[in-house]
């Protein structure tokens, strides 16, 4: 950290767009990581007609859930970096025609189709570029966000822009499964190419740098705050930044073992169908953004997002505690599909929070590459996590899988800043 910081303007408006832009410049955030989020968390909805209609196995469909986040994982980095060096807009015009170019490309050669089934390298490759190609929506728009929202509103607006990942999820699960199980799934990729390319319209139509001069950075807004750090202190050097990056990692290990594998955990141990198995995770995404508004405006008003952050782990640990019993004791379905909501919504309520508290201690120059890096741990989770499940259930049973899962989100807890 340097003692000897020059402040920045970080403006939450601009003279020629007006005030009111920077509310648009939420909604393409939103837009543009619903649109990927729908990919990236709704393929796992599709997880048991992903397994009978390309023929895998439980190893194998955690490869192919795993490829898209191995895709994100590697490109995260390097997208926020661009991001801080050429702006949000380009990198965001290019990763979204990308990905809805990469989803064609699955639509049209890596289906089934009468009778031939293609190879799970074919179908891995082909997601791990749809994640390669996606990841860059997710610095360059929380970037965005940072930039154009003053000091008293970036955890409210960033918990809004952050509710794109359910909402994206929720509309997949929503529409995903139905496609998958009736018609295959050449719809299932067309409808994610589709949202890709109407956001990539509205990324071109509003998605503007806000004014840097010192003229626009004179409003109320603007006052210097932790955001403003030297630019010459790069979040790769910082070891808080560092702390909170692997903290963020951890704590979504128990969420993607959620969305990757409550499915196939509703389907096999709950004996639950498609209608059970979609309210389940719609329920879940749903409250999920509601909780990550709540967690936004809660933290503004309290000032208090360290203590927030460490408090839920702490409520993570203990829902999948309570949903590893569930399991144990061989609860009816609708106790298990209770079970699910409440643990996913518990442990997705907080990403906002953290995304705003770890843009802040980077600084505003350098808000893409620290958000970057985040991204980066949270997507290495997102592979990992569907490949270690099918041989933790080997070993095992669902009640392991799910109290480890809690005990991953406890060791989160100390690597997040105390108050």
């Amino acid at each position: 950290m340097s003692t000897n910081c020059q402040a920045i303007p970080v403006p939450a408006t601009t003279p020629a767009l007006g005030d009111a832009h920077r509310w648009k410049v939420l909604a393409v955030g939103v837009a543009a990581n619903a649109s990927f989020s729908a990919a990236a968390n709704g393929m796992p909805t599709t997880a048991i007609w992903l397994r009978s209609g390309y023929h895998l196995s439980n190893t194998e469909l955690g490869v192919a859930l795993g490829a898209m986040g191995l895709g994100v994982a590697l490109s995260e980095l390097p997208w926020g970096m661009a991001t801080d060096r050429w702006g949000d807009r380009p990198v965001l015009l290019t990763g979204l025609l990308g990905t809805m170019l990469a989803l064609l490309t699955l639509l049209l050669w890596i289906t089934p189709a009468d009778g031939a089934v293609p190879p799970l390298w074919a179908l891995a490759a082909g997601l791990a570029l749809v994640g390669v190609l996606g990841g860059s929506v997710n610095g360059a728009s929380g970037r965005a966000v940072m930039r154009w929202f003053g000091p008293r509103e970036r955890g409210f607006a960033m918990s809004i822009r952050q509710t794109a990942v359910p909402l994206g999820g929720g509309l997949g699960a929503l529409v995903l499964p139905s496609l998958a199980s009736r018609y295959g799934f050449m719809p299932v990729f067309g409808a994610l190419a589709l949202i890709c390319g109407l956001s990539a319209f509205f990324t071109w139509r509003w998605m503007h740098e806000p004014d840097l001069s010192a003229e626009a950075a004179t409003g109320p807004h603007n006052a210097p705050t932790g955001l403003m750090k030297d630019q010459a202190t790069s979040p790769l050097k910082n070891r808080r930044v560092w702390r909170m990056v692997a903290a963020i990692g951890l704590l979504c290990v128990p969420q993607f073992a959620v969305l990757s594998y409550a499915t196939v955990f509703l389907h096999d141990d709950g004996h639950l169908g498609l209608a059970g198995i979609t309210a389940v995770m719609v329920a879940l995404q749903a409250g999920a953004m509601v909780m990550r508004i709540w967690s936004g405006r809660h933290t503004d008003r309290h000032a208090n997002r360290p203590a927030y952050l460490r408090g839920s782990a702490l409520v993570a640990l203990a829902t999948f505690m309570l949903l590893g019993m569930a399991a144990a004791c061989d609860a009816p379905g609708w106790l298990l599909m209770a079970a699910v909501v409440v643990a996913g919504i518990a442990v997705s309520a907080w990403h906002g929070v953290a995304y705003t508290e770890l843009a802040t201690e980077a600084g505003g120059a350098n808000a893409g590459t620290a958000l970057g890096m985040a991204n980066t741990a949270v997507y290495v989770g997102l592979f990992l996590t569907p490949i270690a499940i099918p041989h933790l259930l080997a070993a095992s049973s669902w009640p392991v899988v799910w109290w480890l899962a809690g005990l991953v989100a406890l060791l989160a807890r100390p690597l997040f800043p105390k108050a």
